[in-house]
């Protein structure tokens, strides 16, 4: 019973987290590509690396990420479901 309400916590946090980004829900999305150009520039920097900025993942990868990450918890979810009931 433990275990199932766990993954059923578990399945509702990861689906409503990648349903927000996968939704793009108030520019979440583009808000996770800006944070890691930003990541990216202050490591750059830091190596002493001056040269031009280098992609490192678009909203559209990001929308993926949430798509895969809101399935899983269903998945999860559903899980967690069989195992209490």
């Amino acid at each position: 019973m433990d275990i199932g309400l766990f993954l059923l916590v578990l399945g509702l946090v990861g689906s409503v987290l990648g349903g927000w980004v996968a939704l793009d829900v108030r520019g979440s999305a583009a808000t996770l590509e800006r944070w890691g150009e930003a990541n990216a520039e202050l490591r750059r920097h830091a190596r002493g690396d001056l040269g031009p900025a280098t992609r490192s993942g678009s909203v559209a990868l990001y929308r993926y990420i949430g798509t895969a990450m809101g399935l899983g918890g269903t998945v999860l979810t559903l899980a967690g479901l069989a195992m209490v009931l």
